[in-house]
């Protein structure tokens, strides 16, 4: 016999947005009934681009709206080569030979000729698949979504990208901070998290426990964590060298839990490069596993996301929602997921990092007091219903609005 399945629907949100909220929604998406709609990244798994298409197209879906999503299928040389435009996009020099753009443009035409798009409305994610609108005869809006941090790209690689940009009907960036001079409208909307998710949801007590167990990380000591892709613009080596030092002063353990994102070479090289600082004080795992991610931002007593670039950084606001104070970066998106000294820390340096760890560690009630004021936040400004509910505006804003008087605002941007 056949279990029966279900998608979470946008009454189950009425706990935490009201009932007036879910009907404003629901009529937004009534106008949207006879759309379909295709989201293009490039991996399925690892990061938060991945996460948030998993939960966002079941959510659309579930609305009513037709909406599929595609990945870019590519060689090895193909995802280093992105991976270096990533990094140059957050400021890291690029040489970008001629031989490098054939291959990034190869790739991507070998999917376009693979994916048949005759969508209502196309939104492209990040860089990896940007050129695929040079293969298409528009039958409606194209849009691209960058989640990158866009304050000091490469000169030269955003000079290469630009004529891409340029071709879509919109961008949407995380922050205001990030507009770039394009010809093209470009809109604001911050990413959310699924409360709903594996990795979101409540555990029970003995459900945090079997995980926990599962992975031999001990609970006799305050756990100090980071969760993120194996990345070094997360800083994980800053992340130990801070525990390093508060650890001289408390009694606590760090647990680096990462994954190796497949369209992330670089991802396997970072965590080898951190494998020598285990011990029984610091623990560095390898694993894709939303259940333990979520164990681990509950029982820890403070999470780090000391990220030197993040565009939004959506593991901010996963341990957030778990009412756990989060030091960050004082970078990206970080800053408007963190109040600082309200909700959690903004650092800028080991040591900063350090000093706040010891804080939160020696301080439970403040921790506590802290991430129960975390919690607020997200419940308020990062649920995924409020990002549903910005591109259910920009795609019905575009005959309307967007087009005849310039991009609408998002009711999730931040100054």
């Amino acid at each position: 016999m056949l279990r029966e399945f279900r998608l979470t629907k946008i009454d189950d949100y009425e706990e935490y947005i009201g009932s007036e909220a879910v009907e404003r929604i629901r009529s937004k998406a009534e106008e949207l009934q006879n759309a379909h709609v295709a989201h293009i990244n490039s991996t399925y798994y690892g990061g938060g681009v991945a996460e948030l298409l998993s939960s966002l197209t079941l959510l659309m879906n579930s609305v009513g709206i037709r909406t599929g999503w595609r990945v870019i299928q590519g060689s090895p040389d193909y995802f280093s080569i992105t991976k270096k435009m990533h990094n140059a996009l957050n400021g890291a020099e690029i040489n970008l030979s001629e031989r490098k753009k054939d291959i990034y443009q190869d790739v991507v035409y070998g999917n376009a000729m693979r994916n048949h798009l005759d969508h209502d409305f196309i939104i492209v994610h990040d860089p990896q698949p940007l050129p695929i609108i040079r293969h298409y005869e528009k039958k409606g809006p194209w849009i691209w979504r960058c989640h990158l941090e866009l304050s000091t790209p490469d000169d030269g690689l955003w000079e290469y990208l630009t004529p891409f940009i340029e071709a879509y009907d919109a961008v949407v960036l995380s922050l205001q901070a990030y507009r770039r001079k394009l010809d093209t409208p470009q809109v604001f909307i911050m990413p959310a998290i699924d409360p709903f998710s594996i990795k979101n949801r409540v555990l029970s007590e003995n459900e945090k426990d079997e995980r926990l167990a599962h992975y031999d990380i001990p609970s006799d000591l305050p756990l100090v964590t980071q969760i993120s892709r194996f990345d070094r613009w997360k800083d994980p080596h800053g992340v130990i060298e801070a525990f390093k030092k508060a650890r001289k002063e408390i009694d606590a353990r760090l647990v680096l839990l990462g994954n190796v994102a497949t369209d992330d070479p670089e991802g396997d090289e970072v965590y080898q490069s951190l494998l020598d600082e285990q011990s029984d004080d610091i623990i560095i795992l390898s694993q894709q596993d939303s259940a333990l991610v979520n164990a681990l931002q509950c029982r820890s007593t403070v999470v780090l996301q000391k990220s030197i670039r993040e565009g939004f950084g959506l593991t901010v606001a996963e341990a957030m929602w778990k009412g756990t104070p989060v030091i960050g970066g004082n970078c990206g998106g970080i800053r408007c997921q963190i109040e600082d000294g309200e909700t959690g820390y903004l650092v800028d340096s080991i040591d900063e990092a350090a000093e706040r760890i010891v804080e939160l560690v020696r301080q439970p009630e403040k921790a506590k007091k802290m991430g129960e004021r975390a919690k607020e936040k997200v419940k308020k400004d990062l649920l995924l219903t409020r990002l549903l509910e910005n591109y259910l505006d920009l795609l019905n804003g575009f005959e309307t609005r967007f087009l005849l008087e310039g991009a609408p605002k998002a009711s999730g941007e931040c100054d």
